[in-house]
């Protein structure tokens, strides 16, 4: 049972920390929103930080899991690397879209403490080094890994919050050309 009321004020945490951000989500909204007591919340979490913390390494770990695991690193082909990444991020967009835009929206806070930074420096590294890579092997253009990393990430947080608001179909033609168009952007012609 209190596994289950531990996930109730974390689903309601990040449905308030996406809609309204860090400063202007208070424990009493969670409290409210997650239908448990204000106390409860302090049964798990020391405070708000404390809980959008643990929000922001679940959701980062995650999100990294499913970007390593399968993902073809002794392949010297760039692009099967790329594909991969973008489908796995497709993936979770899919199931998880709440939690990216929540990352997304987060990663500056200065609310942040060491060990979520350290999630995201994994995550970044990651990335970093699949941009390096391709950089090293002149497929990818030779800009900042985090410049080319903002213009994927945007592409596809932007891509999904039209889906979920109804203003784009998702297709499986749609998901294909968004990826060879991300491709074309960072890749040298």
């Amino acid at each position: 049972m209190s596994e289950s009321k531990r996930e109730l004020i974390m689903n309601a945490a990040l449905a308030l920390f996406v809609e309204r951000g860090f400063d202007g989500t208070t424990v009493p909204m969670i409290s409210e929103k997650a239908g448990v007591g204000a106390g409860t919340i302090y049964r798990y979490f020391e405070n708000k930080e404390a809980l959008v913390n643990s929000l922001y390494q679940k959701y980062v770990g995650e999100f990294l899991e499913g970007l390593q695991d399968g993902y073809p690193r002794t392949s010297d082909d760039i692009r099967e690397q790329f594909r991969y990444i973008a489908k796995q991020t497709i993936r979770y967009s899919k199931s998880n879209l709440s939690a990216l835009l929540f990352v997304d929206s987060h990663t500056n806070g200065h609310y942040l403490d060491e060990a979520s930074r350290d999630a995201y420096m994994k995550m970044r590294k990651f990335l970093c080094e699949f941009i390096e890579k391709g950089q090293k092997n002149k497929v990818i253009r030779p800009l900042p890994a985090d410049a080319l990393i903002a213009i994927i990430d945007g592409a596809f947080i932007a891509l999904y919050k039209c889906i979920m608001a109804g203003e784009i179909e998702e297709t499986p033609e749609l998901l294909a050309g968004v990826e060879e168009a991300c491709w074309d952007a960072i890749r040298i012609h």
